[in-house]
């Protein structure tokens, strides 16, 4: 009989271990993946005419990024009650807050931020043009890759020349990179098919991101250096907590030979 249990115990275990392994695996896989997502949060002014920043917050805790590029981000002034959003948001989520103030206002500063997993190792700023108001770019470097945020003018003339900007800064990168942000500018715009000489799009330029449209992206550097996979990417289709709706993607870093 004790024979018989110890049997049945080793069965028992081997059938357990068939289904914990793959688990194991796709724990494993997700280890050289990320998830990359882009928000343009109209700062926290919901399509219902309510300032909910809970309910921003609530989107980023389902999606769970790993790095996520946000526009539209009131840091102390009035009209915001004198809320920093960026780290409000911060603390709701648990993710490291990366503010750029592209403007003074309202007794405060506005611009985007970068809300992140990993603790960024190094952060630049670049002025981009905007006539309408200036604008900016950030610049955060992880340990295996290099982020870039944005929320581009308005104005066609000023979002080429940023787009340029972009681009020569992307030239400098050592790691894989990627560009997400709000860019004001459809996918057969001069200023995207500029873009695209250096960037591979990640989302679906067909998605309607903001009015009817698609302006919000995810892209990957071409340098050489960016070989991933993509393996989901998706439209939040929410339209009352911003005007925008989020975008996200995932990626699997992979080995140019298995390409």
């Amino acid at each position: 009989m004790k024979t018989l249990h110890s049997i049945s115990g080793i069965f028992l275990l081997i059938i357990l271990l068939c289904f914990v392994c793959p688990l194991q695996g796709q724990t494993m896989m997700s280890a050289t993946g990320l998830r990359l997502m882009s928000y343009n949060i109209r700062n926290g002014n919901g399509m219902d005419g309510k300032h909910d920043l809970d309910r921003i917050a609530s989107i980023l805790r389902e999606v769970q990024p790993d790095v996520v590029a946000l526009q539209e981000l009131d840091s102390m002034t009035v009209r915001s009650g004198q809320v920093f959003v960026l780290q409000e948001l911060a603390q709701q989520t648990g993710l490291h807050p990366t503010y750029g103030a592209a403007i003074p206002y309202g007794g405060g500063k506005y611009g985007i931020g970068v809300l992140s997993k990993e603790k960024p190792l190094h952060v630049r700023q670049i002025p981009l043009p905007g006539r309408e108001e200036a604008r900016t770019l950030l610049i955060v470097e992880f340990k295996d890759y290099i982020w870039m945020a944005t929320h581009l003018s308005l104005t066609p003339a000023d979002q080429e020349a940023s787009a340029e900007i972009i681009r020569k800064e992307a030239a400098k990168a050592r790691k894989p990179v990627f560009l997400a942000g709000d860019m004001n500018s459809v996918p057969s715009s001069a200023t995207q098919k500029m873009l695209r000489k250096t960037f591979v799009p990640l989302t679906d330029g067909e998605w309607q991101t903001c009015d009817g449209r698609c302006i919000d992206y995810i892209y990957a550097c071409r340098n050489g250096k960016t070989n991933i996979r993509v393996e989901q990417k998706t439209l939040v289709d929410d339209h009352i907590a911003s005007d925008h709706c989020p975008i996200w993607v995932d990626i699997q870093f992979i080995s140019p030979k298995n390409q």
